[in-house]
């Protein structure tokens, strides 16, 4: 798959590549900028929280404290030792006055105790025989169900306080507690008070923190009961997890709502602080959407101009490979009608300048060629009337063969028959590469003229294995060296000149070496012929031209070695590559170099 998503985009116009890559430019800063500005929706976000966490703690703990007063309100009831003792002469009495006297001695001690505290309702008294004794702001009588509950709720706790939540038939808190007698030391259940809150009071009075609009509490007890306000119309589905703090983005019945949730250490309940979502980020949405609008347009308009400013770049370059395509088919002298439009000077421009030169160079090398072609015809017809010479020669030369043998002159006939095929081999041209075979028969009919000339002062030895008389090799490239080595050995020196030439195979490569017992050469000589700096004085082929001609046909690697030392003869090297045994043309091996 990636492969061909990667030929698909490799094959697709440049312009469109430098759509792409404007695409994926801007997608990536855009995909950056919506990251920060999300980022800063998030900071936003926890500055609202940290600042409603921070009203909500207050808050919590002052009605937490509050709470707590109320509860200290009630143990203060339960333990004072007049209402305790009001309580035993309940148990104890027998008749109705008593129990009225006391009755209200007890209303009086309840009344002094705090019954008139800002948010107490009432506080109701019940002796043993569940007759009730209250006093306060808002004293109610109690449906038998309602005290029923609180009863049974208190005395679960065995002294401890109860809160008890509101019903349908009382709004208020209650927190219940069981009354033990101590003044006897006999701990007998005695009593039972309730001490009526005005909750709804408390939460007003330490809820005004909450400036938000609309923004309201929300109260859930450690068994996720809703406390507080009981007609609350948020779904239970949304209470916060409990004993944990932090906000959370809700939607309940179809609008959305930030809330901030906190638990309390005393009570365990866990107070939520409801916030429409509008009135806090209406002004934030309102900014996110003009963001991005801003970046949808700029979007667009960055990719308008983009595709501008590609298709000025591609668009000389298309123009360009239109010329070309119409080169392809081989109109040199093509028509630009787009001549007249000036390019810029950038390389697009300078592209189209050199691509017009180039063109215009190139019809003038076709027809120059053109000419050189009808000077080479006219050289090949003078090469041709300049071969009646040689062919001359070498008729001449076999007329003198027969003329001598028939004379019984065998050296002359000899010497003619030998100098004829080395005639007859210069003049053919056709074949760059000869058998080795037919190299060294060349080598041998120039040594037999230069035997009749020498006698016994050369000897001749061929030292070529026969399994490898087969490799080719470039025409007159044993013959020049062993001319060489006549010239400048034999003729030199007095006494037998040695001459032998081996072949072998050496790092697949094909060596052959001419070797003699010369004079040598000296080292500054030797240098030059190295280099190739060195001129022939003859008419001969020099080393230098044998060298070349093997690097033209074969390469660098191979050529000419010559090793020498002074009075110590010389040794020069052929070296060519094992595929010249093979037999095929100059042209076909060096395709395939």
């Amino acid at each position: 798959m990636l492969q061909k998503m990667k030929a698909l985009y490799c094959n697709l116009r440049i312009k469109h590549k430098m759509f792409l890559l404007i695409s994926f430019v801007l997608l990536v800063f855009s995909t950056g900028a919506l990251a920060l500005l999300q980022y800063a929706f998030n900071v936003y976000n926890a500055e609202i929280y940290r600042q409603s966490a921070q009203s909500l703690s207050v808050s919590s703990s002052s009605i937490e404290n509050e709470l707590r007063k109320m509860e200290r309100l009630s143990y203060r009831i339960a333990t004072d030792q007049y209402v305790q003792s009001y309580l035993l002469r309940l148990r104890d009495s027998e008749t109705k006055y008593e129990r009225y006297s006391v009755g209200m001695d007890l209303r009086r001690r309840l009344l002094e105790i705090g019954a008139l505290d800002k948010y107490v309702r009432s506080i109701q008294v019940y002796d043993v025989h569940d007759k009730e004794y209250a006093t306060g702001n808002k004293v109610v009588t109690l449906s038998r169900d309602r005290w029923q509950q609180i009863k049974e709720a208190s005395a679960a706790e065995q002294g401890g306080v109860k809160w008890i939540f509101p019903d349908e038939t009382d709004s208020a808190f209650v927190a219940a507690r069981s009354v033990r007698s101590y003044l006897d030391a006999s701990l007998d259940h005695i009593g039972t008070i309730a001490v009526r809150i005005d909750f709804e009071a408390i939460v007003a009075n330490f809820s005004s923190t909450f400036n938000e609009e609309g923004a309201r509490l929300v109260i859930f007890d450690e068994g996720e009961r809703r406390v507080y306000p009981v007609d609350e119309s948020l779904s239970a589905g949304h209470m916060p997890r409990m004993g944990h703090k932090g906000y959370a983005l809700i939607k309940d019945e179809g609008k959305r709502y930030f809330t901030t949730y906190h638990p309390a250490d005393h009570t365990k309940w866990t107070y939520m602080v409801v916030t429409p979502y509008d009135s806090l980020f209406t002004a934030i949405m309102s900014v996110r959407k003009v963001v991005l609008a801003t970046f949808a347009t700029l979007f667009l308009l960055v990719m308008f101009v983009g595709m501008r400013f590609a298709g000025g770049l591609t668009g000389p370059i298309e123009s360009l490979n239109r010329k070309m395509k119409q080169v392809e088919t081989g109109d040199f002298e093509y028509s630009d009608e787009e001549d007249d439009v000036p390019f810029s000077g950038d390389e697009t421009g300078q592209m189209h300048h050199n691509f017009n030169h180039m063109m215009q160079r190139i019809n003038r090398l076709i027809e120059e060629n053109y000419k050189k072609q009808l000077v080479i015809k006219d050289a090949e017809y003078k090469t041709l009337q300049a071969q009646v010479n040689p062919h001359f020669l070498y008729n001449t030369l076999e007329s003198i063969n027969w003329a001598a043998k028939v004379a019984g002159h065998e050296k002359i006939s000899s010497m003619a028959e030998s100098l004829g095929y080395i005639l007859h081999s210069s003049m053919s041209m056709k074949e760059l590469l000869i058998p080795l075979q037919q190299e060294l028969k060349i080598v041998e009919n120039y040594i037999t003229i230069q035997k009749y000339r020498f006698e016994d002062r050369l000897l001749f030895y061929n030292q070529v294995p026969d399994s490898m008389l087969h490799y080719q090799v470039p025409k007159f490239s044993l013959q020049p060296l062993v001319e060489n080595a006549i010239r400048h050995g034999l003729e030199r020196m007095v006494g037998t000149c040695t001459i032998a030439i081996f072949a072998k195979i050496e790092n697949e490569r094909l060596v052959m070496t001419v070797k003699d017992n010369g004079p040598g050469i000296e080292q500054p000589l030797l240098r030059q012929l190295t280099a190739g700096q060195y001129k022939s004085k003859g008419t001969g082929i020099g080393l230098n031209n044998i060298h070349e001609r093997i690097q033209i046909v074969f390469g660098e690697p191979y050529g000419i070695e010559v090793v020498s030392e002074k009075y110590k003869g010389t040794e020069v090297r052929v070296v060519l590559p094992c595929e010249g045994g093979k037999s095929r043309d100059v042209q076909g091996f060096t395709r395939r170099r």
